[in-house]
């Protein structure tokens, strides 16, 4: 139940009397809303946003206006319809990769680390390399980095790039190599070039389920091993862990590892799923 704080209908101001604390701006969330039913068809009429929305058309017709004179909504007659413009990809500038990876992985990622104690991160491409975009180093009492949030991984090199792109399809992989042969780095440049490695290389991931980091790259005192993570079967983000060389050595214990990181990237990518499910504008709540 609501009540009506503001006496103007474009700027509602609600507290709800269900023992929820703070007011919240309705036109706001109204405004939301109809973004994102205009986002899920190329021209939107009046009559699809009410049926999207429940909205009243008058009052549909005023907050859309607002749209257009802001720059965000453009109303092409010749489309019949209502559009999104460009200046809309300016909301998301906030955002690398896919945030609803991001959002699944969290929970799974610090209880990792809780469990094993080392840090674990998540990748996301990033035109030629991956960056990580989670990290749980402050979660972490035996971390090899201070921070690696925002660090720009070697997809040949590095374990997190590795994951990734060995679970590209063949010409995406080629693709990366032809460009990566003219990378600054030389390491990354030498391992591009030569196919017969690349491929070797990709296919033993392919069959182990986890890469590491080239034992030749730097830091030499750590090693992180990662797996990917996927989404619609195809590879969304890379999930790795990193630890000290000297702390562990054995392949039982990479393999050990290599299946708890298997086990949470499932889980991620069943989240991230459902995550999907929920946020879909189909089952967006109507705002009345």
């Amino acid at each position: 139940m609501l009540t009506r704080v503001s006496t103007h209908p474009w700027e509602d101001v609600a507290v709800k009397d269900d023992g929820d604390e703070g007011e919240y701006i309705r036109a706001a969330e109204r405004t939301l809303q109809i973004l994102a039913c205009l986002n899920r068809r190329p021209s939107s009429t009046i009559q699809d946003l009410h049926n999207d929305t429940g909205l009243p058309k008058p009052t549909l017709v005023r907050f859309l206006k607002t749209m257009v004179r802001a720059g965000y909504v453009t109303n092409d007659q010749r489309q019949s319809g209502y559009q999104l413009t460009a200046l809309v990809s300016s909301l998301s500038s906030g955002y690398h990769g896919d945030p609803l990876v991001i959002e699944a992985g969290r929970p799974w990622a610090i209880q990792l680390t809780r469990q094993l104690h080392w840090p674990v991160s998540i990748a996301v491409l990033d035109v030629d390399t991956v960056v990580v975009r989670l990290s749980t180093v402050a979660d972490s009492p035996v971390s090899p980095f201070h921070s690696t949030i925002n660090m720009h991984l070697s997809l040949f090199t590095k374990a997190l790039g590795r994951a990734y792109l060995a679970f590209c399809d063949d010409d995406e992989i080629e693709d990366f190599a032809r460009r990566g042969e003219s990378s600054p780095d030389p390491m990354t440049a030498r391992i591009a070039g030569d196919r017969d490695y690349l491929y070797t290389l990709v296919r033993s991931i392919r069959r182990s389920g986890y890469a590491l980091r080239d034992a030749r790259a730097e830091p030499r005192n750590s090693n992180t091993l990662a797996v990917p993570i996927l989404l619609g079967g195809r590879v969304r983000a890379s999930l790795g862990m990193t630890f000290f060389r000297s702390a562990v050595k054995s392949t039982d214990l990479y393999r050990e590892y290599a299946a708890k990181l298997k086990q949470v990237s499932a889980q991620i990518t069943a989240d991230t799923e459902r995550l999907r499910e929920t946020y879909s504008p189909e089952k967006l709540p109507r705002v009345s």
